[in-house]
């Protein structure tokens, strides 16, 4: 069992971080944009997502890591920083 672990070696911190804020920047202003333009959510006020917008926004965001994680080789940034 521990020979599993030494034979994988940790990514650094630097390219893992960087991979998380790039995914959360990408998801959120991608899916973000796309709920705006479906929802219509420009108003007099200026930007607004709420109440159903916001949800299907948060639901995009959990199924894109939860794929990214389980069923694909890591998400878009851990993939291209090779942080995973």
């Amino acid at each position: 069992m521990t020979d599993y672990f030494r034979t994988r070696s940790a990514k650094p911190f630097w390219r893992r971080c960087l991979a998380a804020v790039l995914d959360f920047t990408t998801v959120f202003v991608i899916g973000g944009y796309a709920i705006f333009e479906w929802s219509a959510g420009l108003q007099r006020s200026g930007f607004q997502l709420n109440e159903a917008p916001v949800l299907l926004l948060i639901a995009f965001a959990s199924i894109y890591f939860y794929l990214g994680w389980s069923h694909y080789d890591g998400t878009i940034w851990q993939r291209i920083l090779k942080a995973r």
